[in-house]
């Protein structure tokens, strides 16, 4: 197996060469930076890094977002990273691991290894300019446009927090590296993504009330909301953040309904005096991510920043509203919130989120069984590539035998690589399948909330100070809540309305431990209330 690359001379004469390249040109001949990144039907983009990407995480999120973003485009994503990678590891890999997949563009994340975890060193840092400039020539033979993302945070109170002692300035080594790829990207017209930034303020904004908060729990390798967070900024920085869809609907000027739309197509439009109904077919879903990601989507404000569902519907009588999409109750709104606008994207009731939902997880599946399994061949081939190399410099028994071992362990590899590949392609085309939006039947209707009040009895005596939630059990609607009195009376409200809507809950009574668990659990609580139309009165007596 052949290895490609040159001598450490050649490689910082090359760099050099760059560098002057790019500092003598006039403003005239300066090429624009890569505002978006633009694919088509067929492209391929490629996620080229170290064990951050070898993590499947950042990128999952992103092919995510294309896949619920893009649903009609087939659309190839090739995960690139290797556990440990510097920049020459890259380039020892690189004609079977990025090229041969014919990218469009070219993602990558390296530098976090390549500055070796200690204060800046100038040595370390040409070498790392020197690889990192032979990176991104192979990537421009290949036809591919870089996109050049920063070393993400290298959080080092995060390693005092597990009592370790942490690289004090790494950290600012990362950043100084990321400012030289900065340079790199804008006068030489490539892609970048500022991954370090966005990390750095998202975390001390959360220490300003958590002392202890991080993303980075071993300093190094961000968790999901990281990664997240990573994924936001090639999705804002790359010129793809934008809403997902609008849907504004008014009385036209003889009284007759009147919609005005982006991001689909609305049919079917019917306007009563006690609500609405139309069929809304998106061009696409809105981006959401698995559960362990959603402390990161809170942070950002993903779904309102990168996925907004505006409904906004007017004159409309003054009450509430219960809006069902599909039979399915997503939620009750008065007509003065309609008139405002509300945001969708982020309710789990929907049909849509539900959809997407489905996209994200199994997205995760692929990801962490054939994607990750190819990483770990590549892996591999790392330690061959490497060991290789300190043969042919340095031989010695131990060396050879190591290599020996080693090429053993990578016989066969293009066999089960191609195997693997197929097997994440087949995965990638059930996920677009998936993906694909359907026609959607939307109406709202004009509710009116029931009366309930009640007494709740523990043990014969009222029950003070406890908390009682009806939770819809089937097709009701909000969830609604009451707290009783020193006599152990409440009156329960919720959903934004004065009451409750007629239909079954389930019946929750919390209090600080002095209830049985069993009905502070939605799951195991065996009380039931129908409520009707009307006032309502309820008792529940519970026993120890």
């Amino acid at each position: 197996m052949l290895l490609v690359s040159s001598s450490r001379m050649t490689r910082l004469l090359a760099c050099l060469l760059v560098c002057c390249t790019t500092m003598g040109a006039s403003a005239e001949e300066l090429p624009e930076p890569l505002a978006k990144i633009e694919l088509s039907d067929g492209d391929t983009l490629v996620f080229l890094g170290d064990s951050i990407t070898h993590q499947c995480l950042y990128t999952q999120y992103v092919e995510d977002f294309f896949f619920t973003r893009f649903p009609q485009k087939n659309i190839r994503f090739h995960n690139a990273g290797v556990g440990g990678a510097k920049a020459w590891d890259a380039l020892q890999r690189f004609d079977r691991d990025v090229a041969d997949f014919k990218p469009k563009y070219v993602t990558v994340l390296l530098g976090m290894n390549d500055g070796r975890y200690q204060a800046f060193n100038q040595e370390i840092f040409d070498t790392y300019k020197a690889d990192m400039t032979e990176v991104v020539e192979q990537i421009k033979e290949t036809g591919a446009k870089p996109v050049l993302m920063t070393p993400t945070m290298y959080d080092a109170r995060a390693k005092l927090l597990r009592d370790q002692k942490p690289a004090e300035e790494y950290n600012a080594v990362l950043a100084y590296y990321g400012q030289w790829l900065q340079r790199q990207a804008m006068m030489n017209g490539f892609g970048f993504v500022d991954m370090h930034g966005l990390l750095n303020n998202l975390t001390i904004e959360a220490r300003k009330s958590d002392a202890n908060f991080t993303m980075i729990a071993d300093a190094v390798h961000p968790g999901p909301d990281g990664q997240l967070v990573m994924a936001y900024a090639i999705i804002n920085d790359m010129g793809l953040r934008k809403p997902l869809s609008s849907i504004r609907i008014t009385k036209g000027a003889k009284g007759k309904p009147v919609s005005r739309v982006s991001g689909g197509k609305l049919t079917d439009l019917q306007m009563e005096d006690d609500g609405l109904s139309f069929t809304w077919t998106a061009d696409a879903l809105p981006w959401v991510v698995p559960a362990e990601a959603q402390t990161g989507a809170k942070m950002l404000r993903l779904g309102h920043k990168a996925s907004r569902e505006a409904l906004e519907i007017h004159d409309l009588p003054a009450g509430s509203y219960q809006l069902t999409i599909d039979g399915q109750v997503v939620g009750v709104y008065s007509a003065q919130q309609l008139a405002r606008h509300v945001e969708l994207q982020g309710n789990a009731k929907t049909p849509q989120y539900q959809q997407a939902m489905q996209v994200a997880e199994l997205n995760k599946q692929r990801n962490a069984g054939p994607v990750r399994n190819m990483r770990g061949e590549w892996s591999r081939f790392q330690r061959y590539a490497r060991t290789k190399q300190q043969v042919a410099d340095a031989p010695t028994d131990a060396l050879k035998q190591q290599l020996d071992a080693l090429t053993k362990q990578i016989e066969g590899m293009d066999e089960r690589v191609k195997t693997l590949n197929e097997e994440i392609e087949k995965l990638a085309a059930e996920i677009r399948e998936v993906a694909q939006p359907k026609p959607r039947t939307y109406r709202l209707e004009k509710v009116e909330a029931a009366k309930v009040s009640g007494l709740v009895v523990l043990n014969g005596e009222p029950l003070a100070g406890a908390i009682v939630q009806f939770i819809p059990d089937g097709s009701a609607g909000s969830v609604a809540r009451g707290k009783t009195n020193a006599a152990g009376n409440f009156v329960a409200v919720g959903g934004g309305l004065p009451g409750v809507l007629p239909g079954m809950y389930r019946v929750v009574i919390k209090t600080d431990g002095v209830t049985p668990a069993k009905f502070g659990n939605a799951q195991t609580t065996p009380l039931r209330f129908e409520v009707q139309s009307g006032k309502n009165k309820a008792q529940f007596e519970l026993q120890k």
